[in-house]
C-alpha cells in the first residue's frame, strides 16, 4: 500500500488512514475485526480513533471504538505494526474537569485510553477541538511531557482554525516543546473552502501532515443519498441530509458520477482519488462497516485520475472563482 511521511516525522503511515467511529456503535465486534483484519492484510497500518467514540450514542459512555480496538489487539498480538491515533478533549464524564485540554483532563484521559487500547503506548495523540479555556502553554507542556515519558509519539490536532494552529506552533517553537505534527480538518470534495482558505497554505508552509476527516461527506460522495428518494436507514442520514442534499452538493455528486462512469471506478473511489493526491494530503480518513465496503475504498489509491477528470471535479465544486 501506499505510504506516506507523517508531517516532518519520520514515521511512515498508510495513504488511506482506517476510520474508527463506527466500533462499537455501527459496527460490532466481529465486524469490526474483519474490517481491521482486512485492512492490516492489505498493508494497512493507520487507525485513527477517539475517546468519545461514540458517547452520542443511546446506551453509550464513550470509549467503545477505543475498547474494541483494544480487544482486537490484544487477540492479533500485532501492536507493533499498526500505527494508532486518538484523540483527547471532548466530555468523558459530568464534571466541569471531565473534557478540555488542561493537563488534569490530559492525564486522566490518556491514561484511560490506554487501558481502553490495552497498550503501552499510543502513537499519534490528538487535541480533538480547540480549548480557549485553557492556555496553550498548559496543553502543550501536558503533551511534551507524554512523549517524554513513552506514552505519547507524536501529538497533532482535529478541528482547529489557522489563527490557533498558527499560534500553538509558534507557542511550541517558543516554549521548545514537541509541536502539532498534523492536522485533522473536515475536508472532502463538497466542504472545501474551510481548509484550503487559510489551513491548506498554513500546512503546506510548516510541513503538517494532514488526515482529512469526512472524506467523503458521511457516505454523500458514495452516491447512496438521492434527491427525492428515501434516505438510506443509516445512523448519519439525517446529518447528510442537513449538510449536503443542497444544490452544491448534488452538482458535485453528478461531476463525480460522470468522472466515476468514465474511469469504470465507483463514485466512492473518485472522491477519496481525487482528495488522496491532493498536494499536502499525507491520508484521508474513511470507515468502513464491511470487508467489501474497505476493498473498494482502498481502490481510489491505485486510482490516479487525469489532468482532464481533476479538473472537472476542482470546476464542479470550485468555492471561489479561478
Amino acid at each position: 500500500m501506499l505510504t506516506r511521511r507523517l508531517g516532518r516525522t519520520g514515521l511512515k503511515v498508510a495513504a488511506l488512514c482506517l476510520g474508527g467511529n463506527t466500533f462499537g456503535w455501527t459496527t460490532d465486534q466481529k465486524a469490526s475485526e474483519a474490517v481491521l483484519d482486512a485492512y492490516v492484510e492489505a498493508g494497512g497500518n493507520f487507525i485513527d480513533t477517539a475517546d468519545v467514540y461514540s458517547r452520542w450514542a443511546p446506551g453509550n459512555t464513550g470509549g467503545e471504538s477505543e475498547t474494541a480496538l483494544g480487544v482486537w489487539l490484544a487477540a492479533r498480538r500485532n501492536r507493533p505494526a499498526v500505527l494508532i491515533a486518538t484523540k483527547v478533549m471532548g466530555p468523558m464524564g459530568p464534571g466541569p474537569n471531565d473534557q478540555g485540554l488542561s493537563r488534569f483532563h490530559i492525564m486522566e484521559g490518556v491514561e484511560a485510553s490506554l487501558r481502553r487500547l490495552q497498550t503501552d503506548y499510543i502513537d499519534l495523540y490528538q487535541a480533538h477541538w480547540d480549548d480557549r479555556d485553557t492556555p496553550l502553554e498548559e496543553t502543550l507542556r501536558a503533551f511534551d511531557d507524554l512523549v517524554r515519558q513513552g506514552k505519547v509519539r507524536y501529538i497533532g490536532a482535529s478541528n482547529y482554525h489557522a489563527w490557533r494552529l498558527t499560534r500553538a506552533l509558534w507557542e511550541s517553537d517558543r516554549l521548545g516543546t514537541v509541536r502539532y505534527e498534523c492536522l485533522q480538518p473536515k475536508y472532502n470534495l463538497v466542504m472545501r473552502d474551510e481548509y484550503e482558505r487559510e489551513l491548506e497554505p498554513l500546512c503546506l508552509e510548516q510541513g503538517v501532515g494532514v488526515i482529512p476527516y469526512s472524506s467523503l461527506a458521511s457516505g454523500f460522495l458514495s452516491g447512496k443519498y438521492r434527491a427525492g428518494e428515501a434516505l438510506p436507514k443509516t445512523a448519519r442520514a439525517g446529518g447528510v441530509e442537513k449538510t449536503y442534499m443542497n444544490e452544491r452538493g448534488f452538482r458535485v455528486l453528478a461531476a463525480v458520477e460522470k468522472v466515476a462512469a468514465s474511469v469504470n471506478a465507483t463514485a466512492a473511489q473518485v472522491s477519496l482519488s481525487w482528495l488522496a493526491h491532493r498536494p499536502g494530503i499525507t491520508a484521508p480518513i474513511a470507515s468502513a462497516t464491511s470487508v467489501a465496503q474497505l476493498r473498494e475504498l482502498l481502490g481510489a489509491l491505485e486510482l490516479r485520475l487525469d489532468p482532464e477528470a481533476t479538473a472537472a471535479l476542482d470546476q464542479a465544486s470550485a468555492w471561489r472563482d479561478t
